[in-house]
C-alpha cells in the first residue's frame, strides 16, 4: 500500500485549510448538507455525516455553521440539489489523479473540470480508467507520541478490524474497509489515541516517481482543481521528491 505518498497528501491538503479557509469551509458545508440529506441529521446514527462534521471541525469551522448546515439537509425541501461525480483523468509523467465533486449543475461543472486538465497538463479520462489502480478505504492519520506508540496503534486499531498500519517518523496511518471507518476511529479514541483525520480516501495502490520540474505541473494541476468550489478531494499516485 502506498502509504508515504498517502501520507505527504493528507499533510499537504491539511496546511491548504488555513490558507483557504472559506472556500474550505464552504465544501465543508456542502458534504454535511449532503450527508445530512441520505441519511438523517442525527450524527450518532449517521456515519458519512459524522465524519463530514468532524473535518469540518478540523478545518476550524464554526459550531453554528455546522448547525446550520446539518439543519438545511436534514429538513430537505427545494434548496439546491447537489450530486457527487468522480473526474479522473492523467498527468504529467503519467501520474493518476482522481478528483470527486459535488456540483449542482453538472453541465456548468464538467466543461469547466475538462478546462482545468486541459491547461494544466491533463488528460481527462473515462470513469474507471484511472480510480482501478487505486483502493476505496477508509483512512486516518494518528499523530506519535504520548500513548501512539506503534505497538499501541497496531493492537488497537487491527483489533478493530483495520486491515493494515502503516508508520511514519512523526504518525502512523491506519486503513480501514469504507464501512468500518467509523467503527475503527471509535475504537482507537477510546483507547485515548488522537485521531488527526479520518476520510474515505482513494489510496493508490503504486506510485509514480517524479523530477522536479514534473512534480511542480503536477502540483498546479492539482492546485487548480482543488481551488474549484465543486472539487471536494483530489487525489493522485505522484511520489513527490521531499
Amino acid at each position: 500500500m502506498a502509504g508515504h505518498s498517502a501520507w505527504k497528501n493528507i499533510k499537504h491538503r491539511k496546511a491548504a485549510v488555513d490558507a483557504k479557509r472559506g472556500k474550505i469551509w464552504s465544501k465543508c458545508s456542502r458534504a454535511i448538507i449532503v450527508a445530512a440529506k441520505g441519511g438523517g441529521g442525527d450524527a450518532k446514527f449517521n456515519a458519512s455525516l459524522r465524519l463530514a462534521i468532524d473535518e469540518a471541525k478540523a478545518a476550524n469551522m464554526p459550531r453554528d455553521t455546522i448547525e446550520k448546515a446539518v439543519k438545511k439537509g436534514a429538513g430537505g425541501g427545494d434548496g439546491e440539489q447537489f450530486e457527487s461525480s468522480r473526474y479522473e483523468c492523467y498527468g504529467p509523467g503519467g501520474v493518476a489523479i482522481i478528483a470527486e465533486c459535488l456540483t449542482s449543475n453538472v453541465n456548468r461543472t464538467a466543461p469547466e473540470i475538462r478546462t482545468i486538465f486541459d491547461k494544466n497538463g491533463g488528460n481527462l479520462g473515462v470513469p474507471g480508467s484511472v480510480s482501478f489502480s487505486f483502493r476505496q478505504c477508509g483512512q486516518m492519520i494518528l499523530p506519535a507520541g504520548g500513548a501512539a506508540t506503534e505497538d499501541r496503534v497496531m493492537e488497537v486499531a487491527l483489533e478493530a478490524g483495520a486491515d493494515d498500519v502503516v508508520s511514519h517518523e512523526d504518525g502512523f496511518e491506519v486503513f480501514t474497509p469504507a464501512s468500518d471507518l467509523a467503527l475503527v476511529r471509535d475504537a482507537l479514541q477510546g483507547a485515548g489515541l488522537d485521531v488527526e483525520g479520518a476520510e474515505i480516501a482513494w489510496v493508490p495502490q503504486t506510485t509514480v516517481a517524479v523530477d522536479a520540474a514534473q512534480a511542480d505541473v503536477v502540483q498546479r494541476l492539482v492546485d487548480a482543481l482543488d481551488d474549484h468550489d465543486d472539487i471536494q478531494k483530489v487525489w493522485h499516485n505522484a511520489e513527490l521528491p521531499e
